[in-house]
C-alpha cells in the first residue's frame, strides 16, 4: 500500500510519537512503518538486513534475536531518541520447512522460541522502564490466528511458538497497565506475506500442483476466507495503528482479531 493511499485517509495523529517497528523488513512491518510515518510519528524500524529502499524511518541494522543484538537495539533507541512511546513487535512468518511433529527436529523448535518469544521478551524488557517512567507507552505485539488451528504438517513449531507469545502479552498487560503502559495483540488470519508465498510455492511442488492450486487448500486448511482473497498488509497496519492510537486508551491486555470469522466460535 503506498504512501498516498495511507495519506487520503490519517492526519498528524502520532505527531511527536516514537515508534518502535521490528522486523522491519517484513510485508507487514513495512505497511505498519509507513502507516505510522504519515501519521507524523517519527518510527525506527530495526530488522537484520537493510531494506531495499530508503524510507524517511530510521533504521538500526541488527539481529535482534541474539541477546548482543537486542542489546545494541535497545542501546542505540535510549541513548538516541532516548526511549520509545510506542513499540510494535512483528512476529516473523514461518519459512514452510513443513514435516509433522515426529519429523520435525529439535533444532527447529528451538528455533521457533528463539525467533518468535525471546527477541520481543528481551526487548521489551530493555525499553519498558523508561515507558513506566514517563508513565505512558504502548506495546503491541502482532501475531497470528493460525496458532488456533495449527497446521500440523507445515507450521507446528511456530505455531507453539506463537501461542506462548500471545500468553506473554496478555500476562505482561496485567503487570504493567497500570503504571501507564498498555499491551495488546494484533491477530490477523492469513495474508500473503513472502513467507506465505514460499509455504504455498513450497506445498505446490511437494504436491505436485500449480501456485493457485496450493494457495486455495491453504486458504481451506485455514477454514476458509469468506472473501475469498487473503487482506493485504496494509488493512494489518490500520488496525495496528487505530489500537495504539491515545484514542484506544480503554484497550488493555485484548487481543483484537483480523481474520474473517475463520476459527468458529461456540
Amino acid at each position: 500500500m503506498s504512501r498516498s493511499t495511507f495519506s487520503k485517509r490519517v492526519t498528524g495523529e502520532f505527531e511527536d510519537k516514537r515508534i518502535l517497528v521490528t522486523s522491519g523488513t517484513w510485508a507487514a512491518s513495512e505497511a505498519i512503518a509507513e502507516r505510522f510515518l504519515v501519521a507524523g510519528g517519527t518510527v525506527i524500524v530495526t530488522a537484520g538486513s537493510a531494506p531495499e529502499q530508503k524510507a524517511d524511518s530510521y533504521f538500526i541494522q541488527s539481529d535482534f534475536s541474539s541477546e548482543e543484538g537486542a542489546a545494541n537495539v535497545i542501546r542505540e533507541v535510549l541513548e538516541r531518541f532516548r526511549g520509545v512511546d510506542i513499540i510494535v513487535h512483528c512476529v516473523g512468518g514461518f519459512a514452510g520447512a513443513g514435516g509433522c511433529f515426529l519429523t520435525l527436529p529439535n533444532e527447529l523448535w528451538k528455533e521457533a522460541i528463539h525467533e518468535t518469544l525471546l527477541p520481543y521478551m528481551r526487548l521489551d524488557r530493555g525499553l519498558l522502564p523508561s515507558m513506566i517512567k514517563q508513565g505512558s507507552g504502548v506495546i503491541v505485539h502482532v501475531s497470528s490466528r493460525r496458532r488456533l488451528i495449527p497446521l500440523y504438517e507445515w507450521t507446528l513449531a511456530n505455531d507453539a511458538a506463537e501461542e506462548a507469545m500471545t500468553s506473554y502479552s496478555m500476562g505482561l498487560s496485567k503487570e504493567v497497565g497500570s503504571r501507564g503502559v498498555r499491551v495488546v495483540a494484533v491477530s490477523p488470519g492469513f495474508f500473503e506475506t513472502d513467507s506465505a508465498t514460499t509455504l504455498i510455492e513450497t506445498m505446490a511442488t511437494r504436491e505436485g500442483s500449480d501456485v493457485a492450486t496450493a494457495r486455495h487448500k491453504l486458504m481451506g486448511m485455514w477454514g476458509g476466507i469468506p472473501l475469498g482473497n487473503p487482506p493485504h498488509p496494509g488493512e494489518v497496519a490500520e488496525l495496528v495503528a487505530c489500537v495504539a492510537a491515545d484514542l484506544a486508551a480503554t484497550g488493555i491486555g485484548t487481543e483484537f482479531l483480523m481474520e474473517g470469522r475463520i476459527i468458529a466460535r461456540f
